[in-house]
């Protein structure tokens, strides 16, 4: 084994040594099996910092900037600690957030370097609490969170001054030299001893203003202000505190989107008093609150992966309302949602796939709140969100995917929301052009070109295909026959770029003329390569016809054919061209990259061409090698809960590989024991009889004690209540079809 390898499995014990005696001392205490330090190093880019399930502030270390890897502001393979800022993202591919970085610090600054090396041994997370303590100077750290609100408890065990730098310059960026020119203007007050108020506007991903209030529970003695570098907007401003060694200071911040009011109201509404217990107490509650609706039966470690997956899961959308509803929206006007509740953080092209699914059974109060923002967005920005972050477009990734989770909520029957209004949103986005859908070009030739269109043509064809079926199940739920009609025929879009003599999905240029020559294993990424593909190739990308499995199967020449082409994906070596950023092609397994999205519903295909058993393989082999519970443990970006979406719904022993379908297709359950604790009072139970490393296969399915016929479970079925039977066993060939 490797050094680096063995240095995170002890990582992983002492952190699941410190999660058992927590669990030990709390009665049903779920949050003892979350270990926020799951995918802070490699490319997993979590936070290990305190926050609540959707809030609007995620505390948190930062350990470095500039880069891809930091993309949540820390890495845990750092030796050294530069701060603590306010809020973060959790597992993106790109960077932002970060706002108002505070370090405190004892005695003098060595050659200007604000950053401490900490004791990793001792560094502890759990849901809405964070600790290290920073050698270099002796401060103890302790970090806590309401919705609206960070608290801060700084310790100083060192003997001499004591300072906090408050850096308003500060945030998480791509480049070094983005770090002097982000914020676009910035004003400040110091209000009195205690308090510091003001507001940024600053660009990365998005351009955004946020106002902030900063309170402490002692007062600065002396302020100085670090001197600005060439183009910097914002001030650093050095704190002196009068304390006697083993003191400690309380900082509190407010954030809002809207004003100085919103920041302050929220302190004074949810963190009133100095109780930093309480505070953290209140977190952890909410936490356990949610955590508590699935009770699973596993070892340790299968615990920790498990609800360290909700936890993920959980973290965002975010809700950037103020206390009393405020926000600002997509073009900078204030508005107000009369239920509280504005949700942004919506990395769709990701969260589509499972994660909205798994919110319509784990939180499903949330869903209503999550349709109302994205039609709240559209009436704004003229078509649905893409990528929303704190309100404002991003325009990442690629296709309209809000249609489907909107979609998804209608059929289920959610009831929260204005069909007509929200029908229309939807029309409108996939009929009105906007960054990322050309629509008369796609209508003139019943696909993207990839000489007018020059980046991801067959990826956005491909997406914009599931994304219209959508709109017609929809349109055919209201009555709508002409745009069903409509909308059904251009879902088979990808037809047209079906290149039948390599089985795969190829570019097509506007004379409908193959691309040539051709790399199927060529990866392509917007941003630095080009090429027709998104984060991926023609191997991953051919399977992405989620609403039409059994088509791609006729077009590839039938079952045996299919699950032949499904094989070589598996199976191929790995000749991969890196010809830019392509970073998030990761967790192979031959062609398949788990590591990113487009190839998630993958392995559950086999079961419609009648091989389910190599899904039931493949989706072992997938938690075995790519869901590890130490730093490094998750194979490619956490994605705003998506990776851990996966793991949820594949334990269970089912995946929603047409989201919108109300069906889950099934797979191999991974735990013994779960009960699902569902609306109003029912429980849906789901056990595996006989599971063991070696018994991984599926021989039989009974619900509600009646043997499944069929290898799928509909959504209704859960939410019912009941009893899902796994029958395990060691022989493929016994597996049920």
């Amino acid at each position: 084994m490797k050094i680096k390898e063995c240095f995170w499995w002890v990582f992983a014990i002492i952190g699941v040594c410190f999660l058992s005696i927590r669990c030990s001392n709390i009665e049903q205490d779920y949050c003892c099996y979350v270990n926020p330090f799951i995918g802070n190093a490699d490319n997993g880019h979590t936070f290990p910092g305190a926050c609540v399930p959707f809030g609007m502030i995620q505390v948190s270390p930062e350990s470095g900037n500039g880069s891809w890897r930091y993309c949540s502001g820390f890495n845990i393979e750092d030796d050294s600690i530069m701060g603590f800022s306010q809020n973060h993202l959790n597992g993106t591919g790109c960077p932002d957030l970060g706002d108002i970085l505070i370090l405190p610090f004892c005695g003098d600054i060595q050659n200007g370097k604000y950053k401490s090396r900490y004791d990793k041994e001792h560094q502890k997370a759990y849901p809405g609490y964070y600790s290290v303590f920073l050698s270099d100077f002796e401060v103890e750290v302790e970090l806590t969170a309401t919705q609206r609100t960070a608290m801060h408890r700084y310790t100083f065990r060192k003997e001499g001054s004591a300072h906090i730098l408050v850096d308003l310059q500060s945030g998480i960026v791509s480049k070094d030299e983005q770090l002097r020119t982000h914020v676009i203007d910035a004003e400040m007050q110091l209000l009195d001893q205690h308090s510091i108020a003001g507001k940024n506007r600053v660009k990365m991903w998005v351009e955004r203003e946020f106002f902030y209030v900063i309170k402490f529970d002692k007062p600065y003695m002396a302020v100085e202000e670090l001197q600005p570098q060439e183009g910097e907007k914002a001030k650093r401003l050095l704190l002196s505190f009068d304390l006697k060694q083993g003191e400690s200071v309380q900082v509190k911040v407010g954030l809002s989107t809207v004003s100085i009011e919103g920041a302050q109201e929220a302190l004074e509404k949810e963190n009133p008093d100095w109780n930093f217990e309480k505070v953290k107490t209140q977190a952890a509650e909410a936490w356990n609150n949610l955590l508590s609706r699935i009770d699973v039966s596993g070892t340790e470690e299968q615990k920790v992966n498990f609800y360290t997956s909700i936890y993920h899961l959980c973290i965002q959308p975010n809700n950037i309302t103020d206390v009393d509803g405020r926000y600002k929206g997509p073009n900078d006007s204030i508005l107000h949602s009369p239920i509280g509740e504005y949700y942004s953080t919506l990395s769709l092209w990701d969260t589509y796939r499972a994660a909205h699914p798994l919110y319509t059974l784990l939180v499903p109060e949330k869903v209503n709140g999550f349709v109302n923002s994205m039609l709240s967005h559209c009436d704004i920005q003229g078509y649905l969100p893409i990528w929303a972050l704190w309100g404002k477009e991003n325009h990442c990734m690629i296709g309209n995917h809000a249609i489907p989770v909107i979609v998804e909520a209608y059929l289920k029957g959610y009831k929260g929301f204005d069909p007509e209004r929200a029908y229309e949103a939807i029309r409108k986005s996939s009929l009105e052009s906007h960054p990322k859908s050309d629509w008369e070009t796609y209508n003139q030739y019943g696909y993207y070109p990839f000489d007018l269109i020059p980046e991801e043509s067959v990826s956005r064809t491909l997406e914009s295909c599931y994304d219209d079926y959508c709109v017609a199940q929809m349109a055919k739920a209201l009555g709508k026959k002409e745009d069903y009609d409509f909308f059904s025929k251009r879902a088979r879009a990808y037809t047209s770029l079906f290149d039948p003599a390599t089985k795969l999905m190829r570019g097509k240029d506007s004379q409908s003329k193959w691309r040539d020559p051709f790399d199927p294993f060529r990866l392509s990424h917007a941003g630095t390569s080009g090429g027709d593909y998104t984060e991926g190739n023609a191997w991953q990308y051919v399977w992405h016809v989620q609403h039409d499995v059994d088509s791609l199967i006729e077009m590839m020449g039938g079952n045996k054919a299919f699950a032949a082409k499904l094989d070589s994906l598996f199976w191929l070596e790995n000749k991969t061209v890196n010809t830019g950023f392509v970073s998030d092609v990761t967790g192979l397994i031959g062609q398949y990259a788990h590591g990113n999205e487009p190839s998630h519903h993958v392995a559950y295909l086999y079961n419609y061409a009648g091989e389910p058993w190599k899904t039931q393989e493949l989706v072992r082999e997938i938690f075995d090698r790519f869901y590890l519970p130490v730093p490094d443990g998750l194979c490619g970006n956490d994605d705003c809960g998506q990776m851990s979406a996966w793991y949820l719904f594949s334990a269970m022993g089912f995946y929603p590989v047409d989201p919108i379908s109300g069906e889950y297709i099934i797979g191999a359950p991974q735990l013994k024991e779960m009960v699902l604790r569902m609306e109003a009072g029912k429980n849906f139970t789901i056990r595996a009889e006989n599971l063991s490393k070696e018994n991984k296969y599926v021989k039989a399915v009974f619900l509600n004690g009646k043997e499944l016929k069929r290898f799928r479970i509909f959504h209704h079925e859960i939410t019912d209540g009941g009893i899902l039977e796994f029958i395990m066993t060691d022989n493929p060939s016994e597996t049920f079809k």
